[in-house]
Protein backbone atom coordinates (compact mmCIF):
# COMPACT_ATOMS: atom_id res chain seq x y z
CA UNK A 1 0.00 0.00 0.00
CA UNK A 2 2.71 2.47 0.92
CA UNK A 3 4.66 1.83 -2.31
CA UNK A 4 1.66 1.90 -4.62
CA UNK A 5 -0.03 4.96 -3.13
CA UNK A 6 2.62 7.57 -4.13
CA UNK A 7 2.82 6.20 -7.67
CA UNK A 8 -0.97 6.19 -7.99
CA UNK A 9 -1.22 9.72 -6.66
CA UNK A 10 1.45 10.82 -9.13
CA UNK A 11 -0.49 9.21 -11.98
CA UNK A 12 -3.72 10.99 -11.07
CA UNK A 13 -1.85 14.28 -10.71
CA UNK A 14 -0.45 13.80 -14.21
CA UNK A 15 -3.94 13.23 -15.62
CA UNK A 16 -5.26 16.23 -13.72
CA UNK A 17 -2.46 18.45 -15.01
CA UNK A 18 -3.19 17.40 -18.56
CA UNK A 19 -6.94 17.84 -18.07
CA UNK A 20 -6.42 21.30 -16.63
CA UNK A 21 -5.05 22.59 -19.92
CA UNK A 22 -7.08 24.61 -22.41
CA UNK A 23 -9.65 25.96 -19.92
CA UNK A 24 -11.18 28.12 -22.66
CA UNK A 25 -13.28 25.20 -23.83
CA UNK A 26 -15.01 24.61 -20.50
CA UNK A 27 -15.34 28.35 -19.95
CA UNK A 28 -17.04 28.80 -23.33
CA UNK A 29 -19.47 25.92 -22.82
CA UNK A 30 -20.22 27.08 -19.27
CA UNK A 31 -20.95 30.65 -20.37
CA UNK A 32 -23.36 29.41 -23.03
CA UNK A 33 -25.01 27.18 -20.42
CA UNK A 34 -25.38 29.99 -17.89
CA UNK A 35 -26.90 32.20 -20.57
CA UNK A 36 -29.41 29.46 -21.42
CA UNK A 37 -30.43 29.13 -17.76
CA UNK A 38 -30.91 32.83 -17.09
CA UNK A 39 -31.83 34.54 -20.35
CA UNK A 40 -35.62 34.04 -19.95
CA UNK A 41 -35.55 36.41 -17.00
CA UNK A 42 -33.29 38.88 -18.79
CA UNK A 43 -35.04 38.85 -22.16
CA UNK A 44 -38.71 38.24 -21.30
CA UNK A 45 -39.79 39.25 -24.79
CA UNK A 46 -38.57 35.85 -25.98
CA UNK A 47 -40.90 33.96 -23.63
CA UNK A 48 -44.27 33.91 -25.42
CA UNK A 49 -44.79 31.20 -28.00
CA UNK A 50 -48.12 31.15 -29.78
CA UNK A 51 -48.23 27.38 -30.37
CA UNK A 52 -48.27 26.46 -26.66
CA UNK A 53 -44.60 25.50 -26.46
CA UNK A 54 -41.80 27.31 -24.66
CA UNK A 55 -38.38 28.40 -25.90
CA UNK A 56 -36.91 25.42 -24.01
CA UNK A 57 -38.41 23.06 -26.59
CA UNK A 58 -36.80 24.99 -29.44
CA UNK A 59 -33.43 25.75 -27.88
CA UNK A 60 -32.75 22.31 -26.38
CA UNK A 61 -31.41 20.68 -29.58
CA UNK A 62 -28.97 23.56 -30.09
CA UNK A 63 -27.86 23.56 -26.46
CA UNK A 64 -27.35 19.80 -26.30
CA UNK A 65 -25.35 20.03 -29.53
CA UNK A 66 -23.12 22.71 -28.02
CA UNK A 67 -22.54 20.74 -24.80
CA UNK A 68 -21.99 17.44 -26.61
CA UNK A 69 -19.69 19.08 -29.16
CA UNK A 70 -17.69 20.66 -26.34
CA UNK A 71 -17.25 17.24 -24.75
CA UNK A 72 -16.21 15.67 -28.05
CA UNK A 73 -13.67 18.43 -28.71
CA UNK A 74 -12.28 18.01 -25.19
CA UNK A 75 -11.89 14.27 -25.79
CA UNK A 76 -10.21 14.84 -29.16
CA UNK A 77 -7.79 17.30 -27.56
CA UNK A 78 -7.09 14.74 -24.84
CA UNK A 79 -6.29 12.04 -27.38
CA UNK A 80 -4.12 14.31 -29.53
CA UNK A 81 -2.25 15.84 -26.61
CA UNK A 82 1.24 14.57 -25.93
CA UNK A 83 2.78 15.48 -22.60
CA UNK A 84 6.46 14.88 -23.30
CA UNK A 85 7.41 15.59 -19.75
CA UNK A 86 5.22 12.92 -18.16
CA UNK A 87 4.66 10.74 -21.25
CA UNK A 88 1.26 9.47 -20.19
CA UNK A 89 -1.15 7.84 -22.58
CA UNK A 90 -4.02 10.21 -23.35
CA UNK A 91 -5.95 7.54 -25.23
CA UNK A 92 -5.88 5.36 -22.14
CA UNK A 93 -7.13 8.31 -20.10
CA UNK A 94 -10.11 8.63 -22.45
CA UNK A 95 -10.73 4.89 -22.16
CA UNK A 96 -10.69 5.20 -18.37
CA UNK A 97 -13.20 8.05 -18.60
CA UNK A 98 -15.45 5.96 -20.85
CA UNK A 99 -15.42 3.05 -18.42
CA UNK A 100 -16.24 5.32 -15.47
CA UNK A 101 -19.07 7.00 -17.39
CA UNK A 102 -20.56 3.62 -18.32
CA UNK A 103 -20.38 2.41 -14.71
CA UNK A 104 -21.99 5.57 -13.36
CA UNK A 105 -24.71 5.62 -16.03
CA UNK A 106 -25.64 2.07 -15.04
CA UNK A 107 -26.31 3.31 -11.51
CA UNK A 108 -29.25 5.27 -12.95
CA UNK A 109 -31.14 1.97 -12.97
CA UNK A 110 -30.89 1.80 -9.17
CA UNK A 111 -34.16 3.26 -7.85
CA UNK A 112 -33.70 6.58 -6.09
CA UNK A 113 -35.37 7.22 -2.75
CA UNK A 114 -36.86 10.71 -2.46
CA UNK A 115 -34.25 12.08 -4.87
CA UNK A 116 -31.22 10.33 -3.35
CA UNK A 117 -29.37 9.31 -6.53
CA UNK A 118 -26.14 7.32 -6.55
CA UNK A 119 -24.68 8.85 -9.70
CA UNK A 120 -23.54 12.14 -8.15
CA UNK A 121 -21.30 10.45 -5.59
CA UNK A 122 -19.08 8.91 -8.27
CA UNK A 123 -19.06 12.13 -10.32
CA UNK A 124 -17.78 14.02 -7.26
CA UNK A 125 -15.14 11.43 -6.39
CA UNK A 126 -13.88 11.15 -9.97
CA UNK A 127 -13.71 14.92 -10.33
CA UNK A 128 -11.86 15.26 -7.03
CA UNK A 129 -9.27 12.67 -8.07
CA UNK A 130 -8.71 13.55 -11.74
CA UNK A 131 -9.34 17.30 -11.86
CA UNK A 132 -11.90 19.86 -13.10
CA UNK A 133 -12.03 19.06 -16.83
CA UNK A 134 -12.13 15.32 -16.26
CA UNK A 135 -14.87 15.93 -13.68
CA UNK A 136 -16.93 18.06 -16.07
CA UNK A 137 -16.70 15.41 -18.79
CA UNK A 138 -17.59 12.71 -16.28
CA UNK A 139 -20.72 14.55 -15.15
CA UNK A 140 -21.98 15.71 -18.54
CA UNK A 141 -21.39 12.42 -20.35
CA UNK A 142 -22.84 10.35 -17.51
CA UNK A 143 -26.12 12.24 -17.75
CA UNK A 144 -26.11 11.93 -21.54
CA UNK A 145 -25.51 8.18 -21.53
CA UNK A 146 -27.90 7.49 -18.65
CA UNK A 147 -30.64 9.45 -20.43
CA UNK A 148 -30.12 7.37 -23.56
CA UNK A 149 -30.28 4.16 -21.52
CA UNK A 150 -33.40 5.10 -19.54
CA UNK A 151 -35.34 6.99 -22.20
CA UNK A 152 -34.87 10.29 -20.39
CA UNK A 153 -33.97 12.34 -23.45
CA UNK A 154 -35.89 15.61 -23.60
CA UNK A 155 -35.44 19.39 -23.62
CA UNK A 156 -34.29 19.18 -20.00
CA UNK A 157 -31.28 16.95 -20.82
CA UNK A 158 -28.69 19.61 -21.78
CA UNK A 159 -29.46 21.48 -18.57
CA UNK A 160 -28.96 18.29 -16.55
CA UNK A 161 -25.69 17.65 -18.39
CA UNK A 162 -24.45 21.14 -17.57
CA UNK A 163 -25.48 20.86 -13.93
CA UNK A 164 -23.79 17.49 -13.47
CA UNK A 165 -20.74 18.70 -15.38
CA UNK A 166 -20.38 21.67 -13.05
CA UNK A 167 -20.69 19.34 -10.05
CA UNK A 168 -17.71 17.33 -11.33
CA UNK A 169 -15.78 20.48 -12.23
CA UNK A 170 -16.21 21.92 -8.74
CA UNK A 171 -15.12 18.65 -7.18
CA UNK A 172 -11.93 18.89 -9.20
CA UNK A 173 -11.28 22.31 -7.72
CA UNK A 174 -11.85 20.96 -4.19
CA UNK A 175 -9.58 17.97 -4.83
CA UNK A 176 -9.02 14.73 -2.98
CA UNK A 177 -6.63 14.37 -0.01
CA UNK A 178 -3.44 12.37 -0.43
CA UNK A 179 -4.53 10.10 2.44
CA UNK A 180 -8.31 9.75 1.94
CA UNK A 181 -9.43 9.14 5.49
CA UNK A 182 -12.98 10.09 6.43
CA UNK A 183 -11.71 13.05 8.43
CA UNK A 184 -9.64 14.27 5.50
CA UNK A 185 -12.67 13.90 3.21
CA UNK A 186 -14.83 16.27 5.27
CA UNK A 187 -14.26 19.27 2.91
CA UNK A 188 -15.28 17.13 -0.05
CA UNK A 189 -18.31 15.86 1.89
CA UNK A 190 -19.36 19.44 2.64
CA UNK A 191 -19.02 20.25 -1.05
CA UNK A 192 -21.10 17.15 -1.89
CA UNK A 193 -23.86 18.34 0.45
CA UNK A 194 -23.86 21.80 -1.13
CA UNK A 195 -24.09 20.21 -4.56
CA UNK A 196 -27.17 18.27 -3.51
CA UNK A 197 -29.03 21.54 -2.97
CA UNK A 198 -27.32 23.64 -5.66
CA UNK A 199 -28.01 21.14 -8.46
CA UNK A 200 -31.72 21.13 -7.69
CA UNK A 201 -31.87 24.89 -7.28
CA UNK A 202 -30.15 25.40 -10.62
CA UNK A 203 -32.24 22.85 -12.51
CA UNK A 204 -35.43 24.53 -11.29
CA UNK A 205 -34.51 27.47 -13.51
CA UNK A 206 -35.13 25.21 -16.51
CA UNK A 207 -38.88 25.72 -16.22
CA UNK A 208 -39.55 28.16 -13.35
CA UNK A 209 -39.64 31.28 -15.60
CA UNK A 210 -42.35 29.63 -17.70
CA UNK A 211 -44.83 28.92 -14.90
CA UNK A 212 -48.04 30.88 -15.17
CA UNK A 213 -47.99 33.86 -12.76
CA UNK A 214 -51.75 33.52 -12.33
CA UNK A 215 -51.66 29.85 -11.36
CA UNK A 216 -53.91 29.09 -8.43
CA UNK A 217 -51.79 26.06 -7.49
CA UNK A 218 -48.74 28.18 -6.57
CA UNK A 219 -49.88 31.74 -5.91
CA UNK A 220 -47.04 34.19 -5.50
CA UNK A 221 -44.36 31.65 -6.42
CA UNK A 222 -44.06 32.17 -10.19
CA UNK A 223 -41.85 34.61 -11.99
CA UNK A 224 -43.38 37.37 -14.12
CA UNK A 225 -41.82 39.92 -16.46
CA UNK A 226 -41.24 43.25 -14.80
CA UNK A 227 -40.46 41.89 -11.34
CA UNK A 228 -37.56 43.53 -9.56
CA UNK A 229 -34.52 41.56 -8.44
CA UNK A 230 -35.61 41.46 -4.79
CA UNK A 231 -39.11 40.17 -5.59
CA UNK A 232 -37.72 37.67 -8.09
CA UNK A 233 -35.34 36.24 -5.48
CA UNK A 234 -38.10 36.20 -2.84
CA UNK A 235 -40.46 34.30 -5.10
CA UNK A 236 -37.82 31.84 -6.17
CA UNK A 237 -36.80 31.08 -2.59
CA UNK A 238 -40.46 30.50 -1.71
CA UNK A 239 -40.86 28.28 -4.77
CA UNK A 240 -37.74 26.29 -3.91
CA UNK A 241 -38.70 25.77 -0.27
CA UNK A 242 -42.18 24.66 -1.32
CA UNK A 243 -41.32 22.31 -4.16
CA UNK A 244 -37.70 21.14 -3.96
CA UNK A 245 -36.11 21.38 -0.51
CA UNK A 246 -37.04 17.88 0.71
CA UNK A 247 -36.03 16.23 -2.56
CA UNK A 248 -32.68 18.04 -2.64
CA UNK A 249 -32.01 17.34 1.05
CA UNK A 250 -32.24 13.62 0.30
CA UNK A 251 -29.78 14.03 -2.59
CA UNK A 252 -27.39 15.99 -0.37
CA UNK A 253 -27.55 13.36 2.37
CA UNK A 254 -26.86 10.57 -0.14
CA UNK A 255 -23.88 12.49 -1.53
CA UNK A 256 -22.38 12.92 1.94
CA UNK A 257 -22.87 9.26 2.84
CA UNK A 258 -21.30 8.08 -0.43
CA UNK A 259 -18.28 10.38 -0.05
CA UNK A 260 -17.61 9.51 3.59
CA UNK A 261 -18.46 5.80 3.50
CA UNK A 262 -17.25 4.74 0.05
CA UNK A 263 -14.91 7.65 -0.68
CA UNK A 264 -11.71 6.26 0.92
CA UNK A 265 -11.92 2.95 -0.94
CA UNK A 266 -13.09 4.48 -4.24
CA UNK A 267 -10.33 7.12 -4.27
CA UNK A 268 -7.64 4.49 -3.66
CA UNK A 269 -9.17 2.34 -6.40
CA UNK A 270 -9.30 5.23 -8.87
CA UNK A 271 -5.67 6.10 -8.19
CA UNK A 272 -4.64 2.50 -8.65
CA UNK A 273 -6.43 2.30 -12.01
CA UNK A 274 -4.86 5.60 -13.02
CA UNK A 275 -1.54 3.77 -13.10
CA UNK A 276 -2.82 1.78 -16.08
CA UNK A 277 -3.76 5.01 -17.89
CA UNK A 278 -0.28 6.52 -17.50
CA UNK A 279 3.27 5.52 -18.18
CA UNK A 280 6.73 6.92 -17.70
CA UNK A 281 9.90 5.96 -19.54
CA UNK A 282 12.36 3.80 -17.61
CA UNK A 283 15.30 5.73 -19.09
CA UNK A 284 15.08 9.51 -19.26
CA UNK A 285 16.56 11.58 -22.07
CA UNK A 286 19.44 12.68 -19.84
CA UNK A 287 20.59 9.04 -19.43
CA UNK A 288 20.81 8.29 -23.10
Amino acid sequence: MSTVQPEAASATEAIARGAAGRPWLLISVSLVGLAAFFYPMVLPALLPFTDGTTPRTTEAPFLIAIVALGCVIALMLEVSRADHRHQFGSARTVALLGALVAMDAALRFVPSIAGASLIFGLIILVGAVFGPRFGFLMGAMTLLLSAALTGGIGPWLPFQMLGAGWVGLGAGLVGAPFHPTRKALLPLAIYAAICGFAYGALLNLYDWPFLSPGSTAMPGLAWAPGLGLTETVRRYIAFYLTTSLGHDAARAAANVVLVLVLGPAVIRLLRRHALHATWSPLVGPSSQ
